[in-house]
């Protein structure tokens, strides 16, 4: 993909044509992710939810290489499939809270306001677990988790990454944040 949009307005029919090929690309070339389904039928599905074309554009514009992993209650599921936790998402606290209870040195976003503003969901642990028996992903970097509320409430969040083949779920405060740090998001369709 070319360079970023800031607008949905911008997102012409050309653009949307790009990343339709680029995901086509993706899809037909790592077709163990998705056995049974069919690039057809994911098109078909995504002219009929344009919408949602613009949330695959910032997956894919954000360094993410969404492909589809699976299909549940009739929806495609996307899910960030980068080797490593996707470049123009890293450096972020996990939420406004967080963000906001930094004094010193804040980061310029945090990573549930800015899945918000992209239309995904940051995945959860199962999620997390099952995209590694897909791919192997986050083996220099780590991703930010959906943290269970009793977990957010003291002040912590969760991140996962893969190491000595091995998926690890781990703890930090809500408000760090590092350059190898990021999040992987999910978009049904």
């Amino acid at each position: 993909m070319s360079t970023l949009l800031e607008d949905p307005r911008e997102f012409s029919q050309q653009k949307k044509a790009e990343l339709l090929g680029v995901l086509q690309e993706r899809f037909e070339k790592n077709s163990s992710r998705h056995p049974e389904i069919h690039w057809v039928n994911v098109k078909e599905k995504l002219e009929a939810h344009t919408h949602k074309l613009w949330s695959l554009y910032l997956m894919e514009s954000t360094g993410g290489e969404p492909d589809v992993i699976g299909y549940e209650k009739g929806c495609f599921q996307f899910y960030d499939c980068a080797p490593e936790s996707p470049q123009g998402r890293r450096s972020v606290c996990y939420d406004r809270d967080a963000l906001e209870s930094r004094k010193k040195n804040k980061p310029e976003n945090n990573a549930i306001d800015m899945a918000t503003s992209m239309g995904i969901q940051i995945l959860t642990e199962a999620q997390y677990r099952s995209l590694q028996t897909l791919v192997e992903v986050d083996k220099k970097t780590s991703s930010w988790i959906q943290t269970p509320d009793n977990i957010r409430e003291k002040g912590g969040a969760l991140f996962c990454d893969y190491r000595f083949g091995h998926v690890f779920t781990y703890h930090n405060g809500a408000d760090s944040y590092y350059s190898s740090r990021g999040f992987r998001g999910v978009l049904n369709v």
